[in-house]
């Protein structure tokens, strides 16, 4: 399945001096097959990984991209979206199990990601080398080597690579309002930061069961460790705050570090970015990140389950975070979603739903600038993150939700979940992007990939 670094390096930059060539000779009319080009200015997308958050990105985005292809290894999946697509565009798109299918197509511009985590990077940076640009869900990573590595890619071939931090475009602009309060000083100085992501309840053992005929398990894993096929009885879907639990993975991936990070990537990834972005800490980091208390649901020895018949990411926790400038960020499973923002002078808070606190209601007599919200935004907010998206494609400028910023803010999710694995604090040095002084915890900063499944650089 992998092929050489230099064979598919060579192959990216043969592509791109043939585009560069063909763009100087052929008018506009004839450039579609050489990417961004059409007639009616409509970029050619295709999504790869099609469950819940894949078939949701793609319904948002038929307003402004004309879908050519849907890739996914559960071909029952990948059929009730070709179905959902070719309805709502009036075209049929192309469908694929193997997403490598599409990497190859010339008429393609754009990829959107949304398979399982664990996937995110090997599909990313093969995209980018294909000449893609990317759209790719969050988090971004499983680990933050990976990010590291997306970062290294991007600035090499010269793609526009949008994370699906939707909150940051979205959301009637009421994270935009936040951060806009707080740079016009409306709390004074920030103190404290909590971070409200909600938990999520232990699986009960979930035993080795048939993989199902439509599921293609073995490439569902990819670059993750070879294991059984898990799942529950039927009669037990439901059970964990209503999660389908009929697999290990192939629907409730999230909850398992092999595929992800549980809360605090998922919902992490959303909160502790606009926490970060507020405080102006988009391009550092923190200096310790402390387990103040948390529940593995499994036993864990030297960072590392016992058990593989259960759920193992934390159930519940309380960490805390020492950010740049004395501020406290607080991630916790307890109280309601959302961001509290507390400092000298008054305290709000934000969630997906509401802004509120005196600050807030203190905008009726005080109202902001009528360009604060722009202002942050760097212009004009795009109500849609795919909008915003194309807009960077067509400009080939960095989207608002760009790698450096949320690969900076994950660094702070994925070490609060290797903080809990080993039960100690971690100190961070920023500047090196490395834990300082303990070897064992900077073993999980990255992970090798399952062999064949190598990311193709």
């Amino acid at each position: 399945m992998s092929i050489s670094r230099q064979s598919t390096r060579r192959h990216f930059l043969q592509g791109a001096a043939a585009v560069a060539g063909a763009t100087s000779i052929l008018g506009q009319s004839t450039q579609r097959a050489f990417g961004y080009l059409s007639p009616n200015d409509r970029p050619v997308f295709a999504t790869i990984g099609l469950r819940n958050q894949g078939a949701h990105i793609t319904g948002k985005s038929y307003k402004y991209a004309d879908f050519a292809a849907l890739a996914d290894v559960d071909s029952n999946v990948l059929g009730m979206n070709v179905e959902k697509v070719e309805m709502a565009q009036k075209k049929k798109p192309d469908a694929y199990k193997d997403y490598r299918r599409i990497l190859d197509r010339k008429d393609i511009d754009a990829v959107m990601i949304a398979t399982p985590d664990h996937w995110h990077t090997k599909i990313a940076v093969e995209a980018m080398y294909a000449g893609k640009d990317v759209y790719c869900e969050k988090p971004l990573t499983l680990t933050i080597a990976e990010g590291k590595l997306i970062e290294k890619v991007v600035k090499e071939t010269g793609k526009v690579f949008q994370v699906g931090t939707m909150q940051r475009s979205e959301c009637d602009s009421r994270f935009l309002m936040a951060i806009a309060l707080i740079k016009h000083g409306r709390i004074g100085k920030v103190q404290k930061i909590t971070c409200g992501i909600n938990g999520m309840e232990a699986s009960p053992v979930i035993p080795v069961a048939p993989v199902p005929k439509e599921l293609d398990w073995d490439f569902w894993l990819g670059p993750a460790p070879k294991c059984e096929y898990r799942a529950l009885p039927k009669l037990r879907v439901g059970y964990g705050g209503g999660v389908p639990l009929d697999s290990n993975c192939h629907y409730a991936f999230r909850n398992w570090h092999e595929y992800s990070g549980g809360k605090l990537t998922d919902w992490g990834a959303h909160h502790v970015d606009i926490a970060c972005w507020a405080i102006g800490a988009t391009d550092t980091g923190p200096s310790k990140v402390t387990p103040v208390e948390f529940s593995l649901p499994v036993a864990y020895k030297d960072g590392h389950p016992l058990v593989n018949d259960q759920y193992n990411a934390a159930t519940s926790f309380k960490i805390k975070v020492d950010m740049p400038n004395d501020v406290e960020m607080i991630i916790t499973s307890e109280g309601d979603n959302g961001i509290l923002f507390e400092g000298s002078d008054g305290r709000f808070f934000v969630n997906r739903g509401k802004i509120v606190g005196k600050p807030v209601e203190d905008l009726k007599e005080k109202p902001l600038p009528d360009s604060a919200i722009e202002d942050i935004y760097g212009g004009k907010v795009c109500e849609n993150h795919t909008e915003n998206f194309i807009q960077a494609m067509k400009s080939r400028k960095q989207p608002i939700s760009d790698v450096w910023s949320h690969n900076r803010m994950l660094e702070i999710c994925h070490l609060s979940n290797i903080a809990m694995r080993l039960n100690r604090p971690l100190n961070w040095d920023a500047s090196k992007r490395e834990i300082v002084g303990d070897a064992q915890a900077n073993s999980f900063l990255a992970r090798e990939n399952r062999k064949g499944y190598e990311i193709n650089m």
